[in-house]
């Protein structure tokens, strides 16, 4: 079931459920499919930036990764139980390839930081077949080289931690030339895992108040919050 954000689908769905999607995509043999993080942010970047739009629709899945979709499903009266954050479902997709036998390809970030999240990953997931890794820093006449790279690595899973809309610009131009059965949008979370972004306590997770955390370890965030109230006025009048 899906629920529309400023015409952005997000699933309703828990982590456990998206997990099991998963494990279904990978089983019937289907490739090219696309997981997408749908915020707050990434909503009202959409209205304006349609080939982002067309990115999104175009999503095999859409998670909720943002408190401010959760409390506009629930104003709303909507079908979201809660967050499923990008990190979360990340970890949870490298225990499924380490305990399915799939392997995984980490592409985005600094130099070394998509490496340093790969190790990380497989210390944490004992068994989790690494094919390859490969830095952001690239510019987008070398996206297809990374794309080759990745098919020649033949990996199951890619995580794309290029930031929005790069990202998605990614797998929408390239995802099928990686050959792989899954891509998944992941943002930041590469930083977190190898230890270069601290993220928020457990207590500030379950309150929903990890953006505020972020905007105060992180004040260069503070741009995007304008976002945030805007997403909230829209999505409550323009409900879908």
């Amino acid at each position: 079931m899906k629920e529309t954000f400023l015409g952005i689908p997000a699933d309703a769905i828990t982590l456990p459920e998206a997990v099991e999607w998963a494990r279904g995509w990978l089983a019937d043999g289907r490739s090219g499919g696309f997981i997408a993080s749908v915020n707050p942010e990434i909503c009202v970047a959409a209205q304006a930036d349609h080939k982002l739009r067309s990115c999104l629709l175009a999503a095999a899945l859409g998670i909720p990764d943002g408190i401010g979709i959760v409390l506009v499903s629930r104003l709303r009266g909507g079908r979201l139980r809660g967050r499923v954050a990008g990190i979360e479902l990340l970890l949870a997709l490298c225990a499924l390839a380490a305990a399915e036998g799939k392997s995984v390809f980490f592409f985005g970030a600094a130099a070394g930081v998509a490496e340093a999240a790969a190790e990380a990953a497989t210390k944490r997931y004992p068994g989790l077949r690494l094919a390859g890794t490969q830095h952001g820093f690239i510019g987008p006449q070398e996206e297809a080289e990374a794309a080759a790279k990745i098919a020649a690595s033949g990996a199951d899973l890619v995580f794309v931690g290029l930031g929005s809309p790069r990202q998605e610009y990614f797998v929408a131009g390239h995802g099928a030339a990686t050959g792989a059965k899954l891509l998944m949008a992941v943002g930041g979370s590469f930083d977190v895992l190898a230890g270069k972004v601290r993220r928020a306590p457990r207590l500030f997770r379950r309150l929903g108040l990890e953006w505020l955390y972020r905007f105060v370890r992180q004040p260069w965030r503070l741009r995007r919050l304008p976002a945030l109230p805007r997403f909230l006025v829209q999505a409550l009048i323009k409900k879908n």
